[in-house]
């Protein structure tokens, strides 16, 4: 009797030893399978989409389907060792390289979601931005002017607004892949209204001049220099010019009625500046009736806060800079030099193309 139970107790010893070696094989794989990189998914690339809402299960199902993760027990083992199975987040998904399933959960739990992105500079008009968003690959240009075309997104800073000319700020933006183009905008006025938040704070706007207006002659500054030491006194000569009711005769607006009547090929000719448009500046004083560009917020801020000179005139040196005049004879002198001698000498030598017009020459 004793030995029968001697010999029980051994096989019972024994099948518990094996067990717990299966079990100490099997956590000791697990383990290892953790943290071993993995990549199950043909091709160079892989995106898992994680709709919101999405449980654990759904969640793992997604990542074996997708060849990011080699087995449903491993993932588990991954959630439940990392303590983040209620952290994960909604989102796209990048997968490039392998990786371990324990990367693969801090990913997710992090948000780490795919993004891309695009960088408007300044100075774009509704339609450059347009052509920049369908070369990137983000969707039609169509689509984007389409939703840069709901001024009521800026309505309670303008009224006015019949679209966002002006407020779609310039900067970089990072979008998910499915992004539509009206996320893309909001995303872009929201920016806009942070910096004139920032820029318009404890600041009074030059007298009589209303919130649209301060944008359109920040447009005016950003198209006509891109020298920093320069906005301000560029800003100063228009806001003396509306001071005196005169014309901004600055040729960007040409160039911006000329666009918006499908007649710009890149060049300003003298017929054109008889264009009949109200944002021909030229041909009617005061600003244009709203910006003619997105401004940056150095150009916001020469128009909030001018230079106190009393310029009315400028022209380029043809080297990015601008000479500034008070009287028109001190202009037309500086055209003379900078103008006309300078591509005169210029064609002379090389046979150069006529300038390009630029500034405020009246």
């Amino acid at each position: 009797m004793a030995g029968r139970a001697a010999k029980i107790s051994l096989t019972f010893l024994v099948v518990v030893l094996v067990l717990a070696g299966a079990a100490a094989f099997l956590t000791n794989r697990i383990w290892s399978r953790m943290h071993e990189p993995y990549k199950g998914y043909e091709g160079s690339e892989q995106f898992v989409e994680i709709p919101a809402g999405s449980g654990a299960a759904e969640i793992r199902r997604r990542l074996l389907d997708s060849g990011v993760v080699p087995d449903d027990l491993t993932l588990r083992a991954a959630l439940w060792w990392s303590g983040r199975s209620r952290s994960l987040k909604a989102g796209e998904y990048h997968f490039d390289q392998p990786i371990t399933p324990l990367a693969v959960v801090e990913k997710i739990a992090n948000g780490d979601i795919y993004a891309r992105r695009i960088t408007f500079p300044e100075g774009l008009t509704i339609q450059d931005m347009a052509a920049l968003y369908e070369s990137h690959g983000f969707g039609p240009s169509k689509e984007f002017v389409a939703a840069a075309g709901d001024g009521s997104l800026i309505h309670d800073l303008d009224p006015q607004a019949k679209d966002l000319e002006g407020y779609l700020f310039p900067e970089t933006y990072a979008l998910p892949r499915t992004a539509p183009a009206k996320q893309l905008v909001q995303l872009m006025v929201e920016r806009f209204r942070l910096i004139y938040g920032d820029v318009f704070k404890d600041k009074a706007p030059p007298e009589g001049l209303t919130l649209r207006q301060i944008v359109t002659l920040a447009s005016l500054v950003e198209k006509e220099t891109g020298k920093a030491e320069e906005r301000p006194i560029v800003a100063a000569v228009y806001a003396n010019r509306v001071k005196r009711g005169m014309g901004m005769q600055a040729d960007p607006t040409v160039v911006y009625a000329l666009m918006k009547a499908g007649r710009y090929d890149g060049n300003i000719r003298k017929a054109d500046l008889n264009i009949d448009s109200p944002y021909n500046t030229y041909r009617y004083p005061g600003l244009p009736p709203g910006p003619i560009a997105s401004p940056g917020r150095a150009s916001l801020e020469a128009a909030l806060a001018p230079s106190d000179v009393p310029y009315l005139y400028f022209v380029s040196r043809n080297d990015g800079s601008h000479v500034f005049a008070e009287t028109l004879a001190q202009h037309n002198a500086n055209v003379q030099k900078y103008q006309v001698e300078y591509f005169r000498k210029a064609r002379a030598e090389q046979r150069t193309p006529e300038p390009a017009r630029h500034g405020t020459r009246r």
